[in-house]
């Protein structure tokens, strides 16, 4: 049902940074960032990259996006706030082609090469291969249309990953 797709072409990234985070296992650990403003974390930034974070202590919220590297790829899941299967694209579970994750967390401070910051939803050592600053101007958006995510918002307090991605 959900073999891999042959490849066109390939893309090169290299990671600029790590996640270090209490979440050892992708059972159990939140499922949004929104959900998980109590759980902290830190990204360590690579040497070579450190020069790219002059002026990021301004922001209150980061962008930023990971490789999900312990996940499985496939283009139909049932995700964790519902209990109906959905093409991928119409989900924002870990599970997809090119295992890209997307986290806006808060941050709490910068130390040389390392961002503290909570709101974290990701697995210890996930690879960081961008952060940009949140701005709401930019970022947000209006919206009456959002799919099957209308009922299953109901869900989202307290809700953690199940095996299911796995």
């Amino acid at each position: 049902m959900n073999e891999p797709i042959a490849e066109t072409s390939a893309i090169a990234m290299r990671a600029i940074g790590r996640v270090h985070s209490p979440f050892k296992n992708m059972v159990g650990m939140p499922i949004q960032t929104v959900a998980a403003a109590e759980h902290q974390g830190h990204i360590e930034v690579f040497a070579p990259f450190v020069p790219g974070l002059r002026d990021v202590q301004e922001f209150q919220y980061l962008i930023v996006l990971t490789h999900l590297h312990e996940a499985q790829e496939k283009l139909e899941v049932t995700p964790f706030m519902d209990n109906r299967s959905h093409g991928v694209f119409a989900t924002r579970a870990p599970a997809r082609p090119n295992r890209i994750g997307l986290s806006i967390i808060e941050l709490l401070s910068v130390d040389g090469c390392t961002l503290k910051f909570r709101g974290n939803d990701m697995l210890d050592g996930t690879p960081v291969l961008d952060i940009k600053p949140y701005v709401p101007r930019l970022d947000v958006r209006e919206t009456q249309r959002i799919g099957w995510f209308a009922q299953g918002l109901a869900q989202l307090p307290g809700k953690l990953s199940d095996d299911r991605m796995l």
